[in-house]
């Protein structure tokens, strides 16, 4: 049950995963008497299992549903069916008003696909499918919240956390009271309220049912919105950062395209006097400007885009870039807002991710209506640390007999993250000095990115220690885990990658033998607060926007 907006409809929907095996299997004859039963024409049905059967489903079962919901009193209803890359299985949608009368009519649906795979009569099953939906009662409606405040949505692959984290931090510059939901929980001022994962409805509902909040933003992950639909009507501002391979395979989704499709629900919804910033450097991403009614913001590091010239002569916006300045542009003007070394999650402009999401930031604020100071205050005061940014990008410096280390902390939970975390730790090290990275995934990622992780970790860093997430296996083993890393480490020669059971582990061995000149890094996801309180017992420190500095200008001093 979708409670709201979704990759179908505009609106709450029911979704259905249907295996039609005896249908996709059966032979021609069957199934054209079975789509002439339903009124349907010129049907090719086929070979048994093929691509041309899959086809001819998806108009047989659309037609299933209109004959039920017609039969039991719905004379019009939208009714979606895609095909999957399985040619056995379908996914049907319709939208829904009334829960428990639209739970009936999916599973009958379901029972006459049941009953014709058996040979049931076609009026039959429907006129028993229909008599059940009507007398089902109607139940209650979608919980779908029409936003009272004003509302940012962020979503994308990578950067969605750390943009709408800055975009809540400059709303609470601008005296706001702020609700913000996110995969790490719903927080009011900064403060966590809700532990948990809340990127789907009920984390936007929990922030827009708490009276004290003024200014709402909400990060919307692809499974909130595949599995639970998004929990408003609309939003003012949408914020799309980028479409990269991530959680491929995964409820019917295998491509980035089709990815992108689920992500572009987000600015479908925006209100047209709202705005949708878009990154103008993504293709997909940019591509989302013809799903939204709003005015496009794009947000570019290279003030010279073609798609930037296009969307200003349109009378859009758009932040980029010029001289080493975050600058809004419109129309033939343009407003310096700070310069990206004093904007400390950047790095001084080093990190490529962080430039980006700064200016998705600035520009949601800005589009919001957040002031212009706020904005610049904002963007100055986050800082890349474990208050402002919990588990992204995070530097430390650990004092040993050897000397000081540096160690980053980050998420880096996909090809694109891990290559951003590896140009980071590169971008820092002193002359001479080695990169050490703790290496791990979560267990629902295909074999695929697996070994892809695994192979850039061996080719990019000096040392590659495993540190497995046990909380996040999601139904492999540590075995497996470690077959597939390992396997795309030899894919570039290096065989010498030790494995720890855990992320703490596979760090407290890379800072054993790490030199005050090295970099140490630790793809952590399941042990944040862990790491933090050992960091802590070794007297580490966060890093200062000063510290980072003198790093980035010292590792540039080598070049």
């Amino acid at each position: 049950m979708l409670e709201g907006p979704n990759l179908y409809f505009p609106r709450a929907a029911v979704k259905l995963t249907v295996d039609v095996h005896p249908l996709a299997a059966a032979d021609e004859a069957t199934l054209r008497a079975l789509a002439a039963g339903l009124g349907l024409r010129s049907v090719r049905a086929g070979a048994p299992l093929s691509g041309f059967r899959q086809r001819a489903l998806v108009r047989v079962v659309t037609a299933v549903v209109r004959r039920v919901a017609r039969e039991s009193g719905t004379t019009r209803l939208g009714v979606r069916v895609r095909a999957t890359a399985e040619a056995d299985r379908l996914v049907v949608a319709f939208p829904w008003r009334d829960r428990a009368r639209a739970q009936a009519l999916g599973q009958q649906v379901v029972a006459v696909l049941d009953g014709l795979e058996g040979g049931g009569s076609l009026e039959e099953l429907v006129a028993a499918a229909a008599a059940v939906v009507r007398d089902t009662p109607r139940g209650p409606g979608p919980t779908t919240v029409r936003p009272r405040v004003p509302l940012v949505a962020v979503t994308g692959t990578n950067g969605k956390t750390t943009t709408s984290r800055m975009v809540a931090h400059i709303a609470r510059e601008a005296g706001h009271h702020v609700g913000w939901s996110s995969t790490d929980g719903v927080y009011v001022d900064g403060v966590l309220v809700e532990p948990g994962d809340y990127s789907g409805p009920s984390g936007a509902g929990q922030v827009l049912s708490r009276p004290e909040v003024d200014f709402a933003v909400t990060e919307t992950a692809r499974g909130g919105i595949l599995l639970k639909g998004i929990g408003v009507t609309s939003n003012d501002v949408s914020v799309v950062t980028n479409v990269t391979a991530d959680h491929l395979g995964l409820q019917g989704i295998d491509t980035v395209d089709q990815l992108a499709e689920v992500k572009a629900v987000v600015p479908s919804i925006t209100r047209r006097d709202g705005w949708a910033v878009l990154n103008a450097d993504d293709p997909r991403t940019l591509a989302m400007r013809g799903v939204t009614k709003a005015q496009p913001w794009l947000f570019s590091r290279d003030p010279d885009s073609p798609a930037l010239r296009e969307v200003l002569g349109a009378g859009g916006r758009a932040t980029t870039v010029i001289d080493g300045w975050i600058t809004v542009l419109e129309g033939r003007g343009s407003d310096l807002l700070l310069e990206l070394v004093d904007v400390p999650m950047t790095l001084g402009g080093l990190s490529r991710f962080n430039v980006e999401n700064a200016l998705a930031a600035a520009s949601a604020g800005l589009a919001a209506g957040l002031g212009r100071e706020h904005v610049v205050a904002g963007l100055r005061s986050f800082r890349p640390d474990a208050e402002h940014n919990p588990g992204r990008m995070n530097f430390f410096t650990v004092p040993t007999e050897r000397g000081d280390l540096c160690v980053v902390m980050d998420l880096a939970h996909n090809e694109a993250g891990l290559e951003a975390m590896v140009e980071i730790m590169r971008g820092v090290r002193a002359p001479g000095g080695r990169l050490l990275l703790g290496l791990g995934a979560v267990g629902d990622r295909t074999d695929e990115l697996l070994e892809a992780l695994g192979e850039i970790a061996a080719r990019d860093t000096d040392v590659v220690a495993i540190g497995h997430k046990q909380k996040y296996l999601r139904g492999r083993t540590v075995a497996e885990m470690d077959a597939l890393l390992r396997a795309g480490a030899e894919r570039v020669g290096v065989t010498d990658v030790t494995s720890y059971p855990t992320e703490l582990a596979s760090l407290q061995a890379l800072v054993a033998q790490a030199g005050p000149d090295d970099v140490v890094g630790l793809m952590c996801h399941a042990e944040r607060q862990e790491v933090y309180d050992w960091l802590a017992t070794l007297g580490a420190t966060p890093d200062s926007a000063e510290q980072l500095a003198t790093r980035v200008r010292r590792a540039a001093a080598q070049d």
